[in-house]
């Protein structure tokens, strides 16, 4: 009876815990990160210099300096031209619209963080939705898919790429240059943006666009919230959204009832009593609805003001972003209810509403909508702040515009740098990080909040787990389990056979994580098959990018899950049929491309 081996045990479980508590989200994935390095220390696998060995990886400061050079471009408004070119090109075309986003989108996906570009290609498309009239839920998913589909086009598109290629060359292998995985990155792209721009019309939602009242050029319309009153005559019909148009001028957007978000576009209620309505209307049929009684104001604290002069009070919704500091605090600690003038009148929070009444205990996440009233003359504070993205908010960006040459300039010799191979790419992302704050296109505390102390944390601490199972030998026990699925099969079938695998765990962990636990695996199969493991390396950026049928599994589609309205299988119906487009092309070509 063979001895067991009690380090790959203790691996085994840690390894268990962590994925459970990623998948689970039942504390944060820093707090995860932390904890793994911990485990690792006290119980003796690693030494303490191994545990953070992490913190120095040219990975980590490369993802890092990345996301610093990406805020650079984004609030320098470098980037900014995109949104007068849209503007300018689509206006009551619903299709140009549709397609300058999606190109857009992906062309700057491919060089800078897609995550805000994401952010700042929201406002743009439900502020068109009101110009071109078409829903923005036709266009959101969309826009997150070409994003990550864009991001394995270039070394730099994704972080999850920089990490695959150092751990590649620690291994012993050639990093991936700067457009190594254009070869086949750019045509998947190509054919998904193909696949978007036909399948989206017909296979998303088309849920009504919230506030369009920034748009000084058309009649106000309006946000409020709404209750059913105990002898309305609402009470008991099903079609909400026909009769309420019909008879009040009013548009219902979504019915909250009992904590629980509806679209009524969707999912035909039968209204009662105390529903709660998110209405769109003229100031004069929401003041007319009131007035008979059929609805009244949910909030008793503060009347609603609606029409009037400039400075009266909107209801705007804002996202929570990435980079928000808000992130998991409890709401009521919100800096802006310490001004008077600013009111948060509820919180949705992707599929569950709560109340003013309920918001002590609310805790924020990515892509949660808050209802805001606020006088007109405050919208400016609220667009400083790094803490929220109006929604439709398209013609203010807080940008230093004279700037932008340089930043762009910057960004453009780092490129080429390190394209060419005149320095290592971490060095020409420090020296293009340098530059920016030396230039005054990127502040210091803006820097440090850009770093998305999370991500880097969770490299660290997946690259610590990683060292750990390669040391005790964990991966050559896993990677002989996996081999001994497909005994007797092809190299080609084994790739795929990755590639699947690595696109089913980035749907349940990030791809960071993804990449990093199973590219040793990967390495030491193909080195168990006697063949090259470049085919292999390519899989795994290929699979861990192909996160495209859950919300879960990538930052921008959970940045767009709130704003477009969408429910869980939305994303299954766009995004299975394109990750199987993916996978397949990638398993068929890369062989072609990289051969074994």
């Amino acid at each position: 009876m063979s001895m067991i081996n009690i380090p790959v045990v203790l691996v085994s479980l840690i390894l268990i815990v962590t994925l459970v508590l990623l998948i689970s989200e039942k504390i944060s994935v820093d707090k995860t990160a932390i904890g793994i390095m911990v485990l690792l220390a006290l119980t003796g696998i690693l030494s303490p210099s191994e545990t953070v060995a992490g913190f120095a990886n040219p990975a980590v400061i490369t993802v890092g300096s990345m996301f610093l050079l990406s805020h650079g471009l984004i609030r320098t408004g470098a980037v900014g031209f995109l949104t007068e070119l849209v503007l300018k090109f689509s206006k009551g075309s619903r299709k140009s619209a549709f397609f300058i986003i999606l190109v857009g989108g992906a062309v700057l996906s491919a060089f800078i963080n897609n995550t805000p570009v994401v952010a700042l290609f929201i406002p743009i498309v439900m502020g068109l939705s009101c110009e071109c009239d078409f829903s923005p839920s036709k266009l959101l998913i969309p826009l997150s898919y070409v994003s990550i589909l864009a991001g394995t086009s270039t070394l730099i598109g994704t972080s999850t790429n920089i990490i695959v290629s150092d751990l590649a060359n620690l291994n012993g292998f050639d990093q991936l240059s700067m457009f190594e995985l254009g070869r086949l990155g750019v045509p998947i792209a190509a054919i998904g943006i193909l696949f978007l721009f036909l399948a989206s019309p017909k296979l998303m939602p088309g849920r009504t666009a919230p506030v369009c009242e920034l748009d000084e050029g058309k009649e106000k319309k309006y946000i409020a919230e709404l209750i059913v009153t105990e002898k309305s005559a609402l009470i008991g019909k099903r079609d909400i959204t026909v009769y309420a148009k019909e008879n009040l001028g009013l548009s219902v957007i979504e019915i909250f009832r009992n904590g629980g978000v509806f679209d009524p576009s969707r999912t035909r209620l039968s209204i009662k009593q105390n529903d709660i309505f998110l209405v769109k209307a003229a100031a004069q049929d929401i003041i007319s609805c009131l007035k008979s009684k059929e609805l009244s104001l949910i909030h008793g604290k503060k009347n609603l003001t609606f029409g009037g002069s400039p400075e009266d009070d909107l209801i705007v919704e804002l996202v929570i972003p990435p980079l928000s500091s808000l992130l998991r605090e409890p709401l009521m600690s919100d800096e802006l209810q310490n001004d008077a003038d600013i009111c948060i009148i509820a919180i949705r929070s992707r599929t569950s509403y709560f109340s003013y009444k309920e918001l002590q205990n609310g805790r924020l996440k990515i892509g949660d909508i808050l209802l805001v009233q606020c006088p007109r003359n405050k919208l400016d504070k609220i667009r400083k702040s790094q803490d929220f993205v109006i929604i439709e908010d398209i013609h203010h960006a807080i940008v230093d515009r004279e700037k932008a040459g340089i930043a762009t300039g910057i960004f453009v010799a780092v490129v080429l740098a390190a394209t060419l191979g005149l320095v290592d790419i971490m060095i020409c992302a420090l020296t293009g990080v340098f530059l920016m704050t030396l230039t005054h296109c990127l502040s210091l505390k803006d820097a440090y909040r850009s770093l998305e102390s999370e991500v880097l944390l969770l490299i660290v601490g997946t690259l610590a787990l990683g060292l750990a199972m390669q040391k005790t030998g964990a991966t050559e026990l896993y990677s002989n389990a996996f081999l001994s699925l497909f005994e007797g099969k092809s190299p080609h079938m084994i790739l795929f056979a990755i590639i699947v695998l690595t696109s089913i765990f980035t749907h349940i962990l990030s791809n960071n994580a993804t990449a990093v636990l199973l590219l040793p695996i990967a390495i030491s199969t193909a080195v168990s098959l006697g063949v090259d493991p470049r085919p292999f390396i390519i899989g795994i950026c290929f699979g861990a990018s192909a996160c495209y049928a859950s919300p879960i599994g990538y930052q921008t589609n959970l940045l767009v899950y709130g704003p477009g309205g969408y429910r869980f299988s939305d994303f299954l119906k766009l995004g299975l049929p394109l990750n199987v487009i993916v996978i397949v092309i990638s398993s068929v070509f890369i062989p072609v491309f990289w051969p074994f």
